[in-house]
């Protein structure tokens, strides 16, 4: 995340019914490469052959130039259509915020930015992750159950909007290898999962240009 990226960030944060950050918060949150790490996830406007497609899942082609699927391309004028932020509280990397634009949720967008929040924690040497979650957030809640975060708690009117309780949730150490082998193949079934999708998006393109995968 850039400071330019703010604005589009915090359009994200209304869209999702959440009280935007101010935008000063972010920039310090941002330049605070000792203790935070913040990201973004752009939406590609064109598949790799140039060519404008029938559906909006170019923003997965994206993603997998991340992973090394498909060339990367020029992301200068590509919108934001997610973020994340993680920052060091002692020994524990805690995930202050995710969010994705409501017409890009469902495709592992979140999925992505959680696994570049992770890499995060590793720069920043934690030991743990934790984060916060809506009770009434039961998607996001069986994505953490997936990444090993656990239930340990509860804060009652955590959410300023609504008042709503938050549920808070821990993992057991990330440094082990048990949980590297977890990470590793919970990423290898995302590329999969990636990859069948984007798949799909050149058979449903018009253009007669070159396939992905």
């Amino acid at each position: 995340m850039r400071e330019e990226d703010i604005p589009a960030v915090q359009e994200i944060e209304r869209q999702s019914q959440m009280a935007p950050w101010p935008a000063l918060t972010y920039r310090r949150e941002i330049r605070n490469r000792q203790s935070c790490r913040y990201v973004v996830a752009r939406a590609d406007t064109q598949l790799p052959d140039g060519t404008s497609p029938a559906t909006d899942y170019p923003l997965l082609l994206r993603l997998l130039q991340r992973i090394g699927l498909v060339a990367p391309a020029s992301t200068s004028t590509a919108p934001i259509v997610g973020y994340g932020g993680i920052w060091l509280n002692e020994t524990s990397g805690h995930i202050t915020t995710i969010a994705v634009a409501p017409a890009h949720r469902g495709r592992g967008v979140g999925e992505l930015i959680l696994n570049a929040l992770i890499d995060g924690a590793y720069e920043l040497n934690a030991q743990y992750l934790s984060l916060e979650v809506r009770v009434s957030n039961l998607t996001a809640q069986r994505l953490y159950l997936k990444y090993g975060f656990r239930p340990v708690g509860q804060r009652a009117n955590y959410y300023v909007d609504n008042h709503e309780d938050a549920l808070v949730m821990w993992t057991d150490p990330i440094t082990t290898t048990s949980y590297k082998e977890r990470l590793r193949e919970l990423r290898r079934q995302l590329h999969e999962r990636l990859r069948q999708q984007v798949a799909q998006v050149v058979v449903e393109s018009p253009s007669n240009g070159p396939t992905v995968g």
